[in-house]
């Protein structure tokens, strides 16, 4: 239940999203000042990153956190999801 809560989250994040890229093109058609399309932008790459931050974060949770309790996590799978992460962030 809690992943599917999450991917409703993320869904409605991106939907805000579309709407926030839609407005900007239409600032654009518009020809609304720069720097008010550019404060746009800049929102509109923040949420992106929010989004993927919840993405890593429940990607990290899932492979960690599904290992049995007496099992210890494989160190290749370790060495994995922390690539996976820092490719994320770079």
């Amino acid at each position: 239940m809690e992943k599917e809560e999450s991917r409703k989250n993320i869904k409605n994040r991106l939907r805000t999203l579309k709407g926030h890229i839609a407005g900007i093109e239409k600032m654009v058609e518009e020809g609304k000042d720069c720097e008010d399309i550019l404060v746009q932008i800049a929102a509109v790459k923040s949420s992106m990153h929010k989004i993927g931050m919840i993405i890593v974060e429940e990607h990290a949770l899932d492979c960690l956190l599904s290992q049995e309790e007496a099992e210890c996590i494989d160190k290749e799978k370790a060495k994995k999801i922390i690539k996976t992460l820092l490719n994320y962030t770079k």
